[in-house]
C-alpha cells in the first residue's frame, strides 16, 4: 500500500524519467519529391489494420494509460466533468406537418434522443433513441430527414464515429423500419422527392481498408422507400473526374432538383450548380453555373421560379443574387444584397423572409430582409455571441434560433416574423454563475503587424502573475470560424483557475475570404505566426507563462499544434495535438484527403512541396529540441484524418526527443474524428486537463466545489 501511495504522488519529472516507450521499428522507405529524397521510416504504420500496427497501438496505449493512471486527481476531473454536464440539453425544434421534432439529452446520455410532439403544447413522444443503436452507445444518429408529407424518414447511422453512413427508412406512422438498408454513403444528405430520396455514395471499398483507402467516384442515386438498394436508380456519376463530390438536393416544393459539383482534388475552391425542373418533364440537369471554378454558389431558396443564391463571386465577403433559370448567364443576374464590410456567415429562408447573419469581430449580427433585399429589422440578440438557426418554410409565422457565448449556455428563442419579437423558449439549467467569469476580447499584433482577435476567459479575481495554467486553442483553416460558444467542460477548467484563450487565426472566415486566403496554401505560415504571437501576448501580459501555457487544436488545429511546437517549443509547457494532419506530403492519399488540396496544396506540385515540407509536423521534428510535454490524441475509426498521421508523428517525436517531458499518444477505440459518444468525450477531456495540470505543476482543488454546491 505504501508503494502505491508513493507512486500516486510522484513528480512529473520523476514519472517522465521512468517512461519507456515501445520500440517502433524503422523501415527503409525513401520517397523522391522533385529531386529531393525524403525518408519515411514509419510508413508501415499507415496500415492501421495490420497486426504489427495493432500491437504498436496496444503498447503505446499501455504506456499512456499507465502514466495517466498515476495522476492523483484524474478521476476527480472526470467526476467533475460528469457533474457539470449533467443537465438537460435541447435542440431547437423543427416542424414537419403537425409535428415539432427536437433532440434532448437528459444529461449524461451518450447520444441525444429524438422526440416529437403535436404542436408546441403537445406531449413529447420518443421517435429514436440512438443509445440503443449499439451496446456501448458509440453508434450515432448522423442523418434524420423527413419526407415532405412527414410519412417517411431517412435514418442515417454512423458506427464508431466513422464518416461512413448506413441509411435506413422509417415509417413515421408506425415508427418501424422498412426493409431498406443503404451502404457506403458518405458526404451526403437525403433529399426527398415524393416517396423516394436522392443520396450520394461511393462504390464499396476494398475489404479491410474501409477506413483508409482513397474514396473516389462519388455517385448520386435515387432510392424509393420500401425497396432494396440494388433497385436504386443511378442519377449521376463522372468517372472521368473521380475526385469530384456530387450531391443532389431538392427545394421546399420538391419541384426543383439541384446538382452540386465540386472538384477540390484539382485545387478548385468553388462549385458548379445544375438543376432539373421535375414538373416540366425535364429528364436531365441543365446548367446554372456550368463550370467548377474558384467561386462558391449555394442555393438559399426559390422565389417565383427564380433562385436565390449566396455567392462569393465578385464579393469576397459574399452577397445574395437572384438567378433566373431561363436566363442563367451572368449578365442577367440580379443582386439582392450587395457585399458589405462584414462577412455573411449564414442565410436562412423562412416566412418569405431572408434571415442573414453577418459576422462582426467574431460575433453574430442578424438582419431580416424581404425577398427584394429591403431590410426590415435587426434581430436583437442577448449580447455579443453566436446565433444560429432561423430556418423554416415559406409559410411559417415564426422561427427558432439559438444564442450562445463562452459563458452563456445555448438558449433557444422563438422569433415572431411579423412583430420581430424574440421570446425565451427554452433555457438550460446549468449549475454555474456566469457572473463569476470574465470574457475579454483582445486584438494582438501578429508577426507582420496584422491584428488578430482573441477571446480570453477566466475566473473573477484572477491574478495576472504568469502562473496560471492556460489553454491556447486555435484552428485557422478551411474558411471555418472559431466562434464563441459554450462548453460545460470548459467551465470545469475555468473554475480551477485555468485560463481559456480562443485565438481567431487567419485561415478562417472571421473576416471573409480575404482572411481565409491569408492563411492557406503558400501563406499557411501566417497561421502559425498568429498562434505564436498569441502565446507571446499571453506571456507578455501575464495571463500565463512558458511554464504554464498549453497549446491545443484538433484536425487542421492538430497540424497547427505540431507546426508551432516545432518552431517555438520554448513558448509552451504542454502540447495537445488532436486528430491532426501531420504528414503534409501524403495527406491526399487517404480517404477524402485529396479534398484538402485547395487549402494546403499538394506535394505533387514543386512549389507546394517546398512549402509543405518546410512546416510538415512529421518532417520538422529535430534532435536536441526541448519539446513540451505532448499528449497526441486520435481514434481507430477516424476515416477523415486517418490515425496514421498521429501514429507517425508520435513515433518520430519519441525517437528524436530525449528530454524529460513525456511524449504520449492516446488512441481511442470505437471513436472517429470526434468522440463517438459523451462518455468518451468526457474521458478524453479529463485526461487532457489532468495532463496539463500535472505537467505544469498546478494543483486543482475540488474540495471547495463540494462546499459551494449548497449555493446553487
Amino acid at each position: 500500500m505504501k508503494k502505491i501511495f508513493f507512486l500516486l504522488f510522484l513528480s512529473p519529472l520523476i514519472l517522465s524519467a521512468q517512461l519507456t516507450y515501445p520500440v517502433t521499428n524503422k523501415g527503409e522507405v525513401v520517397d523522391t519529391y522533385h529531386g529531393i529524397t525524403v525518408p519515411d521510416p514509419y510508413r508501415w504504420l499507415e496500415d492501421d489494420r495490420s497486426p504489427a500496427t495493432a500491437e504498436w497501438v496496444t503498447q503505446q496505449n499501455k504506456v499512456t494509460f499507465n502514466y495517466l493512471d498515476q495522476i492523483p486527481y484524474r478521476q476527480e476531473w472526470l467526476a467533475r466533468l460528469e457533474e457539470i454536464n449533467n443537465y438537460a440539453k435541447y435542440s431547437s425544434p423543427f416542424r414537419k406537418q403537425d409535428f415539432f421534432y427536437f433532440y434532448k439529452n437528459d444529461g449524461l446520455q451518450n447520444q441525444s434522443v429524438l422526440y416529437r410532439q403535436k404542436g408546441l403544447q403537445g406531449k413529447p413522444e420518443l421517435v429514436l433513441d440512438p443509445n440503443k443503436f449499439s451496446a456501448e452507445g458509440t453508434t450515432s444518429l448522423a442523418v434524420f430527414s423527413l419526407s415532405k408529407n412527414g410519412r417517411y424518414a431517412v435514418v442515417g447511422k454512423s458506427a464508431g464515429g466513422s464518416d461512413w453512413r448506413t441509411y435506413f427508412v422509417m415509417d413515421m406512422l408506425t415508427k418501424k423500419y422498412l426493409k431498406d438498408s443503404l451502404a457506403w454513403v458518405k458526404v451526403s444528405g437525403a433529399s426527398w422527392q415524393g416517396d423516394g430520396f436522392y443520396y450520394s455514395r461511393y462504390p464499396a471499398p476494398e475489404k479491410g481498408k474501409e477506413l483508409s483507402t482513397k474514396n473516389e467516384n462519388h455517385q448520386v442515386w435515387f432510392h424509393k422507400a420500401g425497396t432494396s438498394q440494388e433497385k436504386d436508380r443511378l442519377v449521376y456519376e463522372d468517372k472521368a473526374n473521380p475526385q469530384r463530390f456530387h450531391t443532389v438536393f431538392t427545394d421546399e416544393s420538391e419541384r426543383y432538383v439541384f446538382l452540386n459539383i465540386s472538384d477540390r482534388g484539382k485545387g478548385k475552391e468553388g462549385n458548379s450548380l445544375w438543376y432539373m425542373d421535375s414538373r416540366a418533364g425535364q429528364g436531365s440537369f441543365k446548367p446554372l453555373i456550368p463550370e467548377v471554378g474558384d467561386f462558391q454558389y449555394s442555393f438559399v431558396g426559390e422565389n417565383a421560379g427564380k433562385f436565390v443564391l449566396l455567392t462569393n463571386d465578385s464579393a469576397r465577403n459574399r452577397r445574395l443574387i437572384l438567378l433566373d433559370p431561363a436566363k442563367p448567364a451572368r449578365e442577367n443576374w440580379q443582386e439582392i444584397l450587395p457585399e458589405k464590410t462584414e462577412n455573411i456567415s449564414g442565410v436562412s429562408f423562412a416566412g418569405n423572409r431572408l434571415f442573414v447573419t453577418y459576422m462582426k469581430d467574431v460575433t453574430s449580427r442578424v438582419y431580416v430582409y424581404d425577398l427584394n433585399g429591403k431590410m426590415e429589422r435587426e434581430v436583437v440578440l442577448p449580447g455579443p455571441g453566436t446565433a444560429g438557426g432561423f430556418g423554416g418554410d415559406k409559410e411559417d409565422k415564426f422561427v427558432f434560433y439559438t444564442f450562445t457565448s463562452i459563458t452563456f449556455p445555448p438558449t433557444i428563442y422563438k422569433y415572431d416574423i411579423t412583430t420581430g419579437q424574440s421570446t425565451l423558449f427554452r433555457k438550460p439549467e446549468v449549475k454555474f454563475n456566469p457572473e463569476d467569469y470574465v470574457t475579454e476580447q483582445v486584438f494582438y499584433p501578429s508577426k507582420d503587424g496584422t491584428k488578430i482577435p482573441m477571446f480570453i476567459v477566466y475566473k473573477q479575481g484572477l491574478q495576472k502573475s504568469g502562473k496560471n495554467p492556460a489553454i491556447l486553442y486555435g484552428y485557422g483553416g478551411f474558411n471555418i470560424s472559431t466562434t464563441p460558444n459554450f462548453s460545460p467542460a470548459r467551465i470545469a477548467w475555468l473554475e480551477q483557475g485555468g485560463v481559456y484563450c480562443l485565438a481567431n487565426l487567419r485561415g478562417g472566415s472571421e473576416y471573409g475570404e480575404k482572411w481565409h486566403e491569408a492563411g492557406m496554401r503558400l501563406k499557411k505560415q501566417n497561421v502559425f505566426d498568429d498562434c505564436i504571437a498569441a502565446a507571446e501576448f499571453l506571456i507578455r501580459e501575464g495571463y500565463s507563462s512558458p511554464d504554464y501555457l498549453a497549446v491545443q487544436g484538433g484536425s487542421n488545429g492538430g497540424l497547427l499544434v505540431g507546426a508551432v511546437i516545432n518552431q517555438r517549443p520554448d513558448l509552451f509547457k504542454v502540447a495537445i495535438p488532436q486528430v491532426g494532419v501531420m504528414d503534409m506530403l501524403r495527406f491526399h492519399k487517404f480517404t477524402i484527403g485529396w479534398n484538402w488540396i485547395p487549402e494546403y496544396g499538394s506535394s505533387d506540385n514543386p512549389e507546394d512541396f517546398k512549402n509543405l515540407f518546410a512546416y510538415s509536423p512529421v518532417h520538422n521534428i529535430k534532435d536536441g529540441i526541448n519539446y513540451p510535454a505532448t499528449l497526441v490524441t486520435t481514434a481507430d475509426h477516424d476515416d477523415r484524418v486517418v490515425p496514421a498521421h498521429s501514429f507517425k508523428y508520435a513515433a518520430t517525436l519519441q525517437e528524436k526527443y530525449k528530454g524529460a517531458n513525456p511524449v504520449l499518444i492516446r488512441v481511442d477505440v470505437n471513436s472517429g474524428h470526434g468522440a463517438s459518444n459523451l462518455k468518451k468525450s468526457l474521458e478524453t477531456t479529463a485526461d487532457i486537463y489532468s495532463f496539463i495540470f500535472y505537467n505544469t505543476g498546478a494543483k486543482p482543488d475540488f474540495s471547495q466545489l463540494q462546499k459551494d454546491k449548497k449555493g446553487f
